[in-house]
């Protein structure tokens, strides 16, 4: 078989099932035959021309899989192992892997840092909603999978579980703090378990989509703001005792959560933010306190790397952080445009979907 089937972005508006050559594998990379991936908000972001992505780019940055072929360079691993990969693959040599900032991996470039130049899957490289994906930098990259864990126990680890747990560690999260995070979508569902495994003794989460706050509490988030039933920064100021909170986690990306996360923190707190955005954003001088708050915005691209993997799937592996309620919808690939269409409109409570080919 030298063609496989995968998610092609045609188009605004348009991602489609299209046939495409195998990959070759150059000394460095490894083949990986898909098992199961997703899609993430950053995919619907490219499907409506929101983030810009050349034309006849195979999408998705989300894989679990079997080592098909390994490059001649590549040590340490053997084809048929079952491995997953981060969203970000960093080179691993580059003055800003060096760093220790892997999403910003620029190693073409003189100083060694390109913004989000560790992104490559489905952004400047073909992605993984597809039977196939090339691996680059395999060594650097690939993580084996313990053979107790599913494809669904693993599957937020690449990107969502990364994204949602750096917000905690960005905003320096510590033992009895207050977290407020806004948007409890994937990533802030996430952000929010982070925040508790870091140490956060209260953690506010704030949506209102009834599937997402049926989640957070199941998580064990301690108080969930309906936004649409209550105005979340005086609830807030409320449940703190008008303190504020110490870390406001953002996970959505617009103006208004950006706001209000800003409104929520204590002086000297910190937003972290993980949302995507679409536009400028305008900073309130009464909400920023003219500047003379102490506070911080801090901003995070999902960590990746294989040792990065190995540590979420440690995290997954040891039960403190279960996050299978997360997948509430399956499609094979061949339905990949129904499931993109569900995914986009946010139908039926979906949080995430598992994508699976059907290789023959």
């Amino acid at each position: 078989m030298s063609r496989m089937m995968a998610a092609v972005f045609a188009e605004p508006g348009r991602i489609v099932l299209d046939s495409r050559p195998i990959p070759d594998v150059g000394p460095s990379d490894a083949l990986l035959r898909i098992s199961t991936t997703t899609i993430c908000g950053t995919d619907v972001h490219i499907l409506r021309g929101e983030y810009p992505v050349r034309k006849g780019l195979i999408v998705g940055h989300e894989p679990v899989g079997i080592i098909e072929k390994l490059g001649s360079q590549v040590k340490g691993y053997k084809e048929g192992q079952r491995v997953i990969a981060g969203a970000i693959t960093p080179s691993g040599h580059s003055y800003a892997c060096l760093c220790g900032q892997h999403s910003q991996d620029g190693p073409d470039t003189r100083h060694g840092f390109t913004p989000a130049g560790g992104w490559r899957f489905g952004n400047t490289i073909d992605g993984c909603q597809a039977e196939f994906v090339l691996v680059p930098d395999a060594m650097a990259n690939l993580s084996p999978v313990p053979p107790h864990l599913s494809d669904e126990q693993v599957l937020m680890c690449p990107d969502i579980m990364s994204t949602g747990f750096a917000g905690a560690e960005s905003g320096q999260v510590r033992i009895g703090d207050t977290v407020a995070v806004f948007a409890l979508g994937p990533i802030g569902l996430c952000a929010a378990l982070g925040a508790r495994l870091m140490g956060a003794t209260t953690v506010i989460g704030v949506d209102t989509v009834p599937a997402r706050m049926a989640v957070a509490r199941k998580l064990g988030i301690d108080h969930v703001i309906d936004f649409n039933k209550a105005d979340p920064v005086a609830a807030i100021r409320e449940l703190t005792d008008g303190r504020g909170v110490d870390v406001a986690i953002e996970a959505l990306g617009t103006q208004q959560t950006f706001e209000n996360a800003l409104r929520v923190l204590r002086p000297g707190g910190t937003l972290s933010s993980l949302g995507v955005y679409s536009g400028d954003l305008r900073i309130p001088l009464d909400a920023f306190t003219a500047g003379l708050g102490d506070n911080k915005i801090v901003t995070s691209l999902c960590p990746g790397g294989k040792e990065r993997m190995r540590r979420l799937m440690a995290a997954v592996a040891s039960g403190r952080a279960n996050l299978e309620a997360l997948v509430t919808h399956r499609f094979a690939l061949a339905d990949i445009e129904a499931a993109y269409d569900l995914f986009a409109h946010q139908r039926d409570g979906v949080l995430k979907v598992a994508i699976t080919p059907s290789i023959s």
